[in-house]
């Protein structure tokens, strides 16, 4: 802990120039979600049954179970780092990918494939934990602002990636693994000279809540301008040469366009410092970690004075700091833990076999379902944090809730598609992508509000599990086997589906997986209500004793 003398222009610059670079980060972060759009050339180049094929994209998803080992390097190497472990990892893992779909290389065996694809899903793991556990203790008293708009953004990586590489050299699989391998290491390289935890202070006047909530409100604005940009030109036919650049220069240049905020805020503290100097006098501003040690008691202190929950000795509650011992212990726990394999692993089975489907309901070209995927997803995900965080300001509402209502659309979805009607692809791609959104969103900050931020970064990497773990089941297993029983052997060893009762029984299975949890999720709301009517009367009680004293 120490007195810093430093104007607060800086200090307010430089997290935010953290905040744009994870935003930058986190845009090309989701290349997890893109595996639909070079699966069949797998598919066909190896000659692989639907069953061998999903299991394929069950064993990126199983790099995310290695995420634990990014969670508890969140304690003990520094951001830069983290960053780096996890581009390095990414170019190497689809890198090869990209040999391989590109014919350079004749295709590995099976199990090779496997251990590329799972390094391939582990890099990203790497980078969504440095920059979540950073931004989140950066900016700890707007949680849902900053994981909706970073979750938001990992969305839009997949119809940003698909966008981008139509447009510069239209579909060819080779070249999309190409991208997704160069562009995160280089993004990744320029954010470790920005992205890092910075001094807070422990407590924040109302100007400075207020100045927040606008630049989050500016962060909002510019990443829906560019979701409905690229949901546009999604449906632009056949672009020529001219326009595909046109889209891409537009396209980064409000990719960059936020970094208007740090440089605003630099100016506007210099100004205010020189007009009126120092009025609030020094700050104590006290370092979440230090040297990689873990963080500090008055840090602990800090953070429960958030909640205004009083740490006692003992087995502790819903809301104070818990160690990973007594999270594992805590049944709200692993009802959240379950409730959230049932949204995100069924979303995801969704994801990864969204070529098949496509396919199998008669469209040829399904890189526009992933982009309706992706886009909403990010829709789903910027507005059920900023929704959610209003609403336990304003009357206490648990964030659980929200994912309950998510969990019952998506089961309304997977109804659609299992009708298999027309255009049922195009709402069903909609719902879906709006309600794993959601559940991505809300889950991250109501870990943090749950179990404190002290062991965050492993906590989230825990829950993240579900992610391999909802694949093998949903995808790898109950997708992979019932279509497999639906096809017809095709010449050279693979397989095919082509009608509406391909995936019928798959989306019937998954649409009763969403209604267990919407149960799960309306438990926990009705077991943590009385932590969030804590947190309400807590913004309230400092809102208003802020009020009165200026």
């Amino acid at each position: 802990m120490g007195i810093i003398s430093d104007t607060p222009s800086v200090s307010t610059a430089t997290k935010w120039l953290g905040f744009i670079a994870a935003i930058w980060i986190q845009s090309i972060s989701g290349n997890n979600y893109t595996f639909s759009n070079y699966s069949d050339a797998l598919k066909s180049l190896m000659h692989l049954t639907q069953l061998q094929l999903n299991n394929l994209s069950v064993a990126k998803d199983v790099g995310k179970a290695f995420g634990i080992l990014a969670g508890l390097a969140s304690d003990r190497l520094p951001t830069w780092a983290i960053l780096l472990i996890g581009s390095f990892e990414g170019l190497v893992g689809y890198g090869v990918q990209w040999l391989v779909v590109g014919q350079i290389i004749q295709p590995l065996p099976y199990w090779q494939m496997c251990v590329f694809l799972c390094m391939g899903g582990n890099s990203t793991t790497w980078m969504n934990t440095a920059v979540l556990v950073t931004c989140i203790r950066n900016f700890r008293r707007n949680r849902g602002p900053v994981s909706g708009i970073l979750k938001g953004y990992v969305g839009l990586s997949t119809a940003i990636f698909t966008n981008l590489c139509s447009a510069l050299v239209a579909d060819d699989p080779a070249f999309f693994l190409l991208t997704l391998a160069v562009a995160p290491f280089i993004v990744c390289l320029t954010g470790v000279f920005f992205l890092r935890e910075v001094p807070v202070a422990k407590i924040a006047t109302a100007a400075e809540d207020n100045e927040e909530g606008k630049y989050f409100g500016i962060c909002n604005a510019v990443a829906v301008v560019l979701a409905v940009y690229l949901l546009a030109y999604g449906f632009v036919p056949n672009a020529n040469t001219l326009v595909s650049r046109v889209f891409v220069a537009v396209l980064l240049v409000l990719l960059a366009s936020p970094l208007g905020i740090p440089v605003y805020a630099y100016f506007k503290g210099r100004n205010s410092g020189r007009v009126g100097g120092d009025v609030e006098g020094q700050r104590v501003r006290e370092p979440l970690i230090q040297n990689g040690e873990k963080e500090s008691e008055t840090v602990v202190d800090a953070v429960v004075a958030e909640t205004e929950v009083v740490v006692v000795k003992g087995q502790p509650v819903i809301g104070e700091e818990h160690t990973i011992i007594e999270v594992m212990k805590s049944l709200d726990f692993w009802i959240l833990f379950v409730s959230f394999l049932c949204g995100v692993g069924t979303g995801l089975a969704v994801m990864n076999n969204m070529g098949q489907i496509g396919l199998a309901l008669g469209y040829t070209d399904v890189s526009l379902f992933v982009s309706l995927t992706s886009i909403w997803g990010f829709f789903g995900r910027i507005v059920s944090g900023s929704v959610s965080e209003h609403f336990i300001k304003k009357s206490a509402t648990p964030r659980p809730l929200w994912n309950a209502i998510s969990q019952i659309l998506m089961a309304v979805g997977y109804i659609l598609l299992a009708l298999a009607m027309p255009g049922s692809l195009y709402i069903g791609s909609v719902i879906v992508g709006i309600c794993y959104g959601v559940r991505l969103a809300v889950t991250v900050p109501t870990a943090s509000e749950l179990f404190g931020l002290k062991y965050y970064g492993l906590i989230y990497n825990i829950l993240i599990l579900n992610l391999p773990l909802g694949s093998f089941l949903f995808s790898g297993l109950l997708a992979g086997i019932l279509y497999d029983m639906e096809a017809t052997t095709t010449e050279g060893g693979g397989n095919t589906c082509v009608g509406g009762h391909c995936y019928r029984l798959v989306f019937i299975v998954m649409a009763g997986a969403c209604v267990v949890g919407f149960f799960l999720d309306i438990l926990l709301a009705i077991r943590t209500k009385s932590l969030y009517n804590k947190i309400c009367m807590s913004k309230k009680s400092k809102k208003s004793s802020v009020t009165s004293s200026s």
